[in-house]
């Protein structure tokens, strides 16, 4: 008449849900890894494209920056300019 089901038939020891594994062997064969320095976190590559790019009608000349480097016992100053394969200093005092 009035009795409270009670569930009897539970085991304690399955409490485990099921989840679908996002990382898998498909999802690390296609995975690209990132640039040596955006890795370890010393260059914002973003940041450098719009500092170095050249406007359009100074077709092929290249843009000068100024690179100051302070030490614990001295201040070194470069001319640097952006090139393909890497900056390249043209002077440094």
């Amino acid at each position: 008449a009035n009795r409270i089901a009670t569930h009897t038939h539970f085991h304690p020891t399955v409490t485990m849900v099921f989840t679908k594994v996002v990382k898998n062997k498909a999802y690390f064969k296609r995975f690209q890894v990132k640039y040596r320095r955006r890795r370890e976190g010393k260059t914002d590559y973003y940041a450098r494209i719009r500092m170095i790019r050249q406007d359009k009608n100074k077709y092929m000349s290249p843009k000068y920056r100024f690179v100051v480097r302070l030490t614990s016992s001295q201040c070194i100053c470069a001319v640097v300019r952006a090139d393909t394969n890497g900056d390249k200093t043209m002077v440094a005092a």
